[in-house]
């Protein structure tokens, strides 16, 4: 832990997925630091043990198969398939050759898994905490991360499709966000949407 945040590491070779994915853990869990390592040499000469989690991909496990295991509740490999059979059994796997929605359903997956109401992580910062958006907002939200387009909105809610559009606006600008993933992770982290309605 670095400043009570906890620390995440990454170990891919692939440094455009490591970035990738490093944006997206972000965005799930905002109270991380992410750091990002091209090899295993590189993870061991930076305080491994200081990891809350590794996500590791498959060759760097398979090649150091010794501290991976010696860590496996910390090991979450990262795998290019969804078939079971081509997954290490002893290890969580995380699918990263998926759409990102999906990719960020199975990471918000894994968070409220292995930290269930926010077990063993600090307090998210005061500023995310706070109640930003109106009730309204909170409606429009819900409902744009569950997949319903900007009219089916109008029509459930009663209301127009302008009135819609610059709710969505008003939602991004407040929430600085730019992507309907990022709303997503944002709305089942506040408990605004079931994962499963998703």
């Amino acid at each position: 832990m670095t400043n009570g945040r906890p620390k995440v590491a990454i170990i891919d070779p692939n440094t455009l997925a490591a970035v990738g994915l490093k944006q997206l853990l972000q965005n799930v869990m905002p109270i991380m630091t992410v750091d990002t390592y091209g090899s295993f040499a590189e993870l061991e000469a930076n305080s491994p043990d200081s990891y809350v989690h590794y996500f590791t991909a498959m060759n760097i496990v398979l090649e150091n198969r010794p501290f991976f295991s010696a860590h496996r509740h910390k090991t979450i490999v990262l795998t290019l398939s969804l078939d079971s059979t081509s997954q290490l059994a002893e290890f969580h796997s995380l699918c990263i050759n998926v759409p990102e929605n999906e990719l960020v359903r199975a990471l918000l997956m894994l968070q409220q898994h292995a930290h269930p109401g926010g077990k063993n992580l600090p307090p998210m910062p005061q500023v995310l905490q706070q109640k930003i958006l109106t009730d309204r907002e909170i409606e429009v939200m819900s409902l744009i991360v569950q997949g319903y387009i900007n009219k089916e909105i109008a029509d459930r809610l009663n209301i127009g499709l302008t009135t819609v559009v610059t709710h969505r606006k008003n939602i991004m600008d407040k929430l600085g966000m730019r992507s309907v993933s990022a709303l997503t992770i944002y709305a089942v982290m506040h408990g605004y949407v079931d994962i499963n309605k998703i």
